[in-house]
């Protein structure tokens, strides 16, 4: 496979990947519609950052660790299972009526920034996915360390573009997303679907 073709499978492949409803698009556009665009778009760089760190340690092997252990793996997930079900228990049970009150809510003593890079590090199916994805695409004789990062660095671009769009699409009906009863139903949907995602990271397996 050429330089050419692999950058272009993997933008396409990662594209579908950015694209697929997940936890990352359900925490940009909760955070987006009920606290902002900025808080959103720290949301955004933490996952951003999570990915690199991911990429960082496939790039010098301590992913594979992780694909081959399943004490490791098997830890991890469910120390990520239980972050995400403590998120959606505070949602579901405490939510709020407008985002003036913050800064008493329980899920917000975690920064934007903080709940994105410890919802994506967190998973460890994010590790698994790079230790069996990002090979494919490293083209015969070239630096698997330089290339890891690189291709990362396409899935975070992606990534940041699709969370900005996430933002502008939910700034332009803030009037209504930001009413105390939406906010009071998104954080409870939101909650559940948290919780749903826990359950699904806890039943997953590589």
């Amino acid at each position: 496979m050429s330089v050419a073709d692999s950058l272009l499978a993997f933008s396409l492949a990662a594209l579908v990947l950015t694209l697929t409803p997940g936890l990352d698009t359900a925490l940009i556009l909760r955070t987006s519609a009920a606290e902002g665009g900025k808080k959103a778009f720290q949301a955004a760089l933490g996952i951003d950052v999570g990915c690199f760190i991911w990429g960082a340690l496939i790039a010098f092997g301590l992913g594979a660790l992780l694909a081959a252990s399943t004490l490791l793996y098997d830890g991890l997930k469910w120390l990520g299972a239980g972050y995400l079900c403590w998120l959606g228990i505070q949602l579901m049970l405490r939510p709020r009526e407008s985002f003036t009150t913050a800064s008493t809510h329980a899920v917000q003593r975690y920064s934007g920034f903080m709940r994105g890079l410890l919802g994506n590090v967190l998973n460890p199916k994010m590790g698994v996915f790079y230790v069996s994805f990002l090979p494919q695409f490293i083209p015969a004789g070239h630096s698997p360390l330089i290339w890891t990062f690189l291709l990362v660095a396409i899935h975070v671009a992606l990534g940041t573009l699709w969370s900005l769009t996430l933002i502008l699409a939910t700034r332009y009906a803030a009037a209504v997303l930001r009413q105390p009863r939406f906010i009071k139903a998104m954080d409870r949907v939101t909650g559940g679907l948290f919780m749903l995602f826990a359950v699904k990271l806890a039943l997953s397996s590589r």
